[in-house]
């Protein structure tokens, strides 16, 4: 080996030596591309963002998922703002929690998936609050009692309660506790019927108006505007068939949000400002 080839081999080992040493610190660090805190032994990047009430108010503002046609509890107005008593309470809370609320419409259907994905902060939309439910999300105390009633045809003699549903149409919301109740409760007691489902409140009102469904199952709370506004030619009959409760729904492990949004509410009932807004919706006192 010369001299030149000599010098060579000596720089090449020397390149390979520093790689080496390099890889080597390298590979001695976290394998955890998130810095770690110290104190809690935890990535820093973690603890910052667990506390979504934190955020929420960094941000300025939470944001609220809502249907947007479900008169009087939440549509848009003449103006196209989100409007209703839903809204109203929703205002209220974020007021309470220092933030404004921001409202995301969509349908019923798509709500809990896009809670879950991070498109909504919470939903407040007339969730019905079910075990099945709070195995996925957290729930607020209830904010409201709903009845549900069927719901005919004004001229309909034949439709008085679930036993009668047999053989028929009973049209119901898309993804809603409604339709569970049929589907589980209902169909099983009284045998065969079709569940034609909607995405829509009016639509549903307006099939079962022209006859394309016999009944459909309803708050009626809920559906008077709509049936006044239409000058839809139905009815409700018989006595209400269940009685549900509707919460603010969240993600699970919120437990700050969680006791904030419960807070705000006992707070607002306390200081009659829930009741103003249920009268101005309502005409009635609360039902909880």
């Amino acid at each position: 080996m010369n001299t030149q080839t000599k010098k060579l081999f000596k720089s090449v080992s020397l390149v390979g030596a520093i790689v080496i040493a390099l890889t080597g610190c390298a590979s001695k660090q976290s394998p955890s591309s998130s810095p770690v805190n110290t104190a809690t032994n935890t990535p820093a990047a973690t603890t910052a963002s667990s506390n979504l009430l934190e955020t929420i108010k960094k941000n300025g503002k939470i944001r609220i998922g809502l249907m947007g046609t479900y008169a009087p509890y939440n549509f848009l107005n003449d103006k196209k703002e989100v409007d209703g008593f839903d809204a109203d309470v929703a205002k209220q809370v974020a007021k309470r929690i220092g933030v404004q609320a921001e409202f995301i419409t969509g349908e019923f259907s798509g709500l809990i998936e896009g809670l879950q994905k991070d498109k909504y902060d919470a939903l407040i939309s007339q969730v019905t609050i079910t075990d099945d439910r709070k195995k996925t999300m957290d729930f607020s105390t209830p904010y409201i009692k709903n009845s549900v009633s069927i719901v005919v045809k004004a001229d309909n003699t034949t439709i008085k309660s679930l036993e009668d549903f047999k053989g028929k149409k009973i049209g119901v919301g898309l993804g809603t506790n409604d339709e569970k109740y049929l589907r589980e409760v209902a169909l099983p007691k009284v045998g065969n019927f079709e569940i034609p489902t909607y995405n829509d409140v009016i639509t549903s009102l307006t099939d079962l108006n022209v006859g394309r469904i016999d009944a459909t199952i309803n708050n009626m709370f809920a559906i008077q505007p709509l049936v006044e506004k239409n000058n839809f030619k139905i009815k409700a009959v018989g006595q209400p068939i269940k009685e549900d409760f509707a919460g603010i729904a969240i993600r699970k492990n919120n437990q700050e949000l969680l006791d904030a949004l419960n807070k705000a509410l006992d707070d607002m009932k306390t200081d009659g400002t829930f009741k103003e807004i249920f009268k101005k919706w309502f005409g009635v006192d609360p039902t909880i």
